[in-house]
């Protein structure tokens, strides 16, 4: 008989989550067979839940940010090995991270920070991942040419938000403008080193503009993209980069962009892995950056919040505080 495995998924969009045993997978090619320490949670993982119209004989595990020990190894691997602790965020297309076992393909994967506790390490995968992306793919940010230009960053205290923050001003060394809405979110992005702090529930142009600084070089928008593609239109530097994360739901007139030769682009962080591009490697070279940020003390662990084990009730509650809006950096939860 197979050894077991435990997981929480999800048949339809509107149920609660549910308690299963499936057999343990075998780790083959690129794939590590991990033991998982701790997840965290992201915004991505209620938006899958809401995809799932149609109910499902076995339910979805989602999840994609881990940390666990790799306890069986593909015959291709060659970048980690039985035995390491790794952090990684994985791949949508595949069951997550709401388990006790889970494969990962370890070009997605790296080793896990060394002084910080699991949970601290699974906030920081996802968030990291996507933040380094927009900033250094997709802005196409220099640090060696570029240090001293500005960023704004919309919606600076959720989770990609407080990781940007941090590199744009560690790895970029930019002039760092972000937004927040409450004095403790404020209070947060000061801490991770925003140089100024603007509310995104007013007029950010007008607010932009008493700071007395050069329009922004690079926007990274962390927030509602339709909400704000009108100001950050206006308010971006003569070729510019805008960079957007949440889908829109309407279309923008590009022409507003063409006078300023300012550019506008998409982040995803699971392109790489979807598509199976020949970079993917990228992801295991970023967790290698971020961990060595972390374990030098340049940067700090987003996590804010340790709901105990991984729990259907606990899962729950996660979702709820993330659909709530006013949610500060990262939910992590420990192993089952």
């Amino acid at each position: 008989m197979s050894e077991q495995m435990k997981a929480i998924g999800y048949q339809m969009n509107d149920a609660a989550p549910t308690s299963f045993e499936q057999d343990i997978p075998t780790a083959k090619g690129h794939d590590l067979l991990v033991k998982i320490s701790a997840i965290a949670v992201n915004p991505v993982d209620t938006k899958v839940k809401a995809s799932i119209t149609s109910r499902l004989e076995t339910p979805r595990i989602l999840g994609w940010d881990a940390v666990g020990t790799v306890i069986e190894a593909g015959e291709k691997t060659t970048l980690l090995n039985t035995g390491d602790k790794i952090f990684y965020a994985g791949d949508i297309s595949r069951p997550g991270c709401y388990a006790s076992h889970q494969l990962v393909d370890e070009r997605l994967a790296a080793k896990a920070p060394l002084i910080l506790k699991p949970e601290q390490s699974a906030a920081m995968p996802l968030a990291s991942i996507t933040a380094w992306e927009a900033l250094f793919s997709r802005l196409k940010i220099f640090p060696q040419y570029d240090d001293g230009k500005t960023i704004l960053i919309i919606g600076g205290a959720g989770g990609v938000g407080s990781i940007a923050i941090q590199l744009a001003k560690v790895v970029a060394k930019l002039n760092v403008v972000t937004t927040a809405s409450r004095p403790e979110t404020e209070q947060w992005c000061r801490r991770l080193g925003a140089d100024q702090v603007l509310n995104h529930s007013a007029d950010l142009i007008g607010q932009y503009r008493t700071l007395n600084i050069d329009k922004p070089d690079y926007i990274l928008c962390c927030a509602d993209t339709d909400q704000y593609f009108d100001a950050m239109s206006a308010l971006i530097a003569p070729e510019g980069m805008i960079c957007g994360l949440v889908n829109s739901k309407t279309t923008y007139d590009m022409n507003a962009l063409k006078t300023k030769s300012a550019g506008f682009i998409w982040e995803f962080m699971f392109t790489r892995p979807m598509f199976k591009t020949n970079n993917m490697t990228a992801h295991h070279n970023i967790l290698n950056n971020i961990a060595e940020l972390l374990d030098e003390g340049k940067i700090i662990s987003t996590l804010k919040e340790t709901l105990g084990p991984i729990t259907p009730e606990n899962i729950t509650q996660a979702h709820r505080q993330l659909l709530s809006g006013k949610t500060i950096g990262k939910i992590a939860l420990i192993s089952m």
